[in-house]
């Protein structure tokens, strides 16, 4: 049986060799490609759009855009114009965003689950042509729709997936959104938590488990040189454990090895920086929260994520070889 399987891409690649790895990606069963929005790095809307047009039947989601920074008129614009684009191919994965850099642009992120309910609920309707009045806490919107004068008028089908992260973050997924788009950097076995909060919040609405969509965000180095594709990763740990508390947390690793990286990285973190810090993350963890190593490795270690409840690995490489990743998890 043929295994669902997404692409991620953030920014250690060339914006147009990212052209080619999703066209390679397509070329090989992969379903989808969700680009990051993360770092003041490179947003999300732009490569997405270039993805989709290059494409033929490969989805392309945020993979995630927050739900602070774009007016909700402007978001659901920007999906209904993706969507003219690629009909039917377009995610909208939107998460809560992190501190600092939320703090440090002037965003206070105060009442977080609110925020992202009224977004999610509101985005909804707009995507399905409703004429929408809402006056909440940070949605303000009066007869607004998207007032498609050319083109198609009826619903969009653009699933909303929140990125969720905190445990009530998760139930509240299960209750309002299409899917959760599930956290990478941790165990498998975290996913069994996640999936009783999503299956409390989807019972709060009539559903079940099984429609919610839980595709997986999953660190991979592919590497015929296991101790190659084991060094790649950890640089990359080095940098997310101290930038993304939050994800330390939720994998389990000591606030005193995070405090001791954050010593030595700063903001934004340099190269140097994180060659310094790097010897701080152990091997263990690596293979515990990551799928790194030999192709036969980083399959076996995917596949633990599948029979945790993973609906789509979203396979984000984080350096050396992208083909060799998209071959090892071909689909053809």
């Amino acid at each position: 049986m043929k295994q669902r399987m997404a692409l991620y891409l953030q920014d250690s690649h060339d914006l147009r060799d990212g052209l080619d790895y999703v066209r390679y990606a397509e070329q090989k069963g992969f379903e989808a490609v969700w680009q990051a929005e993360s770092r003041l790095v490179r947003d999300a809307i732009v490569p997405m759009a270039a993805y989709a047009a290059v494409t033929d039947k490969l989805k392309v989601g945020s993979g995630v855009i927050n739900n602070w920074t774009r007016n909700i008129g402007l978001l659901a614009a920007t999906f209904l114009t993706l969507d003219d684009l690629a009909p039917n191919r377009i995610i909208c994965g939107i998460g809560a965003w992190w501190d600092p850099l939320a703090k440090n642009v002037g965003i206070n992120r105060s009442r977080p689950l609110l925020a992202m309910k009224e977004t999610v609920l509101t985005m909804k309707r707009l995507l399905n042509m409703e004429r929408v009045t809402f006056h909440g806490e940070f949605v303000h919107v009066d007869g607004i729709e998207l007032d498609v004068v050319h083109g198609r008028r009826e619903p969009r089908n653009v699933p909303v997936m929140i990125g969720a992260t905190g445990d009530q973050m998760m139930e509240m997924t299960g209750e309002i959104a299409d899917g959760a788009v599930l956290n990478y950097c941790v165990e498998p076995s975290y996913n069994h938590k996640a999936l009783e909060l999503l299956t409390a919040g989807a019972k709060k609405s009539g559903r079940t488990i099984d429609m919610i969509d839980r595709p997986q965000l999953v660190v991979c180095s592919v590497d015929n040189d296991h101790d190659r594709a084991i060094d790649t990763t950890r640089e990359l740990l080095t940098q997310y454990l101290a930038q993304q508390p939050h994800i330390a947390k939720a994998s389990g690793v000591s606030m005193d090895v995070v405090a001791e990286i954050q010593s030595i990285l700063g903001w934004p973190a340099t190269h140097e920086q994180i060659v310094k810090a790097k010897h701080l993350v152990p091997e263990e963890l690596i293979l515990r929260i990551t799928a790194s190593g030999t192709p036969d490795e980083a399959r076996a270690k995917v596949n633990e994520y599948v029979k945790n409840g993973c609906t789509c690995p979203i396979l984000y490489p984080v350096g050396g070889d992208v083909k060799l990743l998209i071959d090892t998890f071909a689909q053809d």
